[in-house]
């Protein structure tokens, strides 16, 4: 295997802004040590956690198990393993694991199980950072669940909002939907927060940062049947930790990594861009090459997002974009575009760094450098998951 030999403290230092007004503002603030996104890859050994059980041993409905083997599930992952119990007996849980570990169906399998033989009265609140990873889960739900007669639906922006409501007037057992539009059906008294019992946040961290932290907490505050909490990612926010210690009592807590680390089977390398360099070029170059099967390009903004993707396909670049200006519809196809090798490279804003199933990117590029380690760690986990190795590459300068 190839590795990326370390640079040394003094080409470590990142090159200074010359002769571009435009970028001078953004250059002064504090940017990340150019070293933090320099690793190299150790060695990539098969230490697949092995369960000591099979999916037919879980302590769930077998209609649920049937469906697990009908979706390939062999073994429970090892954060499935340790969640799915605790969650079965209604304990409140923060899990935290690496991207591609089965997150999802480590709360959906025991929440399903506690569902069955209830009518559907709203019971599970589920909420995600991003419509695409709302979807995500709604899918793997009615995947989990299909024939058990449990029903959810998804509440996202870039819908109609009359369809939802229209969707609303029938009762279902789980919604499942980003912040936005849940705060604003329950404005327009189409949800009642009360009819909730178990709350779940999908990507906490995001969730409960600057942005969208008060509208979660009016959310919480609105759930006076909350009995219990359940958060997942796969980075925590240490200056969360009061707000966790409010949504949480008691709870289990399964670790199983340095969740501010980047994963070790990942190489990283940045490219410098020296004065006068055309980064552009330097990109192109990059994807055209044959390694660079399945790349994952990430910008800032969306006027960037379009921007480069525009200059990929005038190069005869097979590529796409996603962005908090596209529509739905157009996000979703993207996506499903690139999950299926139609266009070779996406290029994203942060809205496709959290929790996508995106399986077998070969490649992810931030042609921006990251504003803080939680970023780069989400973006650069689209690569090298479930234990194989990856590659990213950051632009400096």
């Amino acid at each position: 295997m190839k590795y990326i030999q370390k640079e040394t403290k003094r080409q470590q230092r990142v090159t200074p802004f010359r002769n571009k007004p435009a970028q001078q503002k953004k250059a002064s603030k504090k940017l990340l040590d150019a070293g933090l996104f320099v690793k190299k890859a150790q060695p990539v050994i098969e230490t697949q956690y092995i369960s000591q059980r099979v999916i037919q041993d879980l302590p769930v409905n077998q209609s649920i198990i049937a469906n697990l083997l009908q979706k390939g599930y062999l073994s429970p992952t090892e954060i499935q393993d340790k969640s799915i119990e605790p969650i079965l007996k209604g304990a409140d849980l923060m899990g935290l694991a690496q991207t591609g570990t089965g997150k999802t169906g480590a709360f959906l399998i025991p929440l399903a199980h506690n569902l069955l033989g209830k009518n559907p009265a709203n019971q599970i609140l589920v909420i995600s950072p991003t419509r695409e990873l709302a979807l995500q889960i709604e899918n793997e739900f009615k995947s989990i669940t299909s024939g058990l007669r449990l029903y959810s639906e998804s509440l996202i922006g870039g819908t109609d909002v009359r369809r939802d409501l229209m969707k609303l007037k029938k009762p279902n057992h789980v919604i499942i939907g980003t912040p936005g539009r849940i705060q604003d059906m329950v404005q327009q008294r189409a949800v009642n927060l009360d009819s909730f019992s178990v709350l779940v946040l999908d990507e906490f961290d995001r969730l409960l940062d600057m942005g969208f932290a008060p509208g979660i907490l009016k959310i919480v505050d609105g759930m006076r049947n909350r009995k219990q909490t359940i958060l997942f990612s796969a980075t925590e926010n240490r200056g969360q930790k009061t707000v966790i210690n409010q949504l949480l009592k008691s709870p289990v807590e399964v670790r199983l990594h340095n969740s501010n680390s980047s994963g070790d089977n990942i190489d990283q390398e940045i490219i410098r861009v020296s004065e006068g360099e055309n980064k552009m070029d330097m990109l192109l170059k990059l994807v055209r090459n044959p390694d660079f099967e399945k790349v994952l390009i990430f910008a800032d903004t969306k006027r960037w997002v379009s921007k480069i993707c525009k200059n990929l396909r005038q190069a005869g670049i097979k590529a796409d974009e996603i962005h908090g200006n596209k529509s739905q519809h157009y996000r979703i196809n993207a996506l499903e575009a690139f999950k299926n090798r139609k266009i070779n490279v996406l290029v994203a804003t942060d809205v496709a760094a959290r929790g996508l199933d995106i399986v077998n990117v070969s490649h992810v590029i931030n042609y921006q450098q990251p504003q803080n380690m939680d970023s780069y760690i989400h973006r650069i986990g689209r690569t090298g998951r479930a234990g194989k190795s990856g590659k990213a590459y950051t632009f400096i300068g």
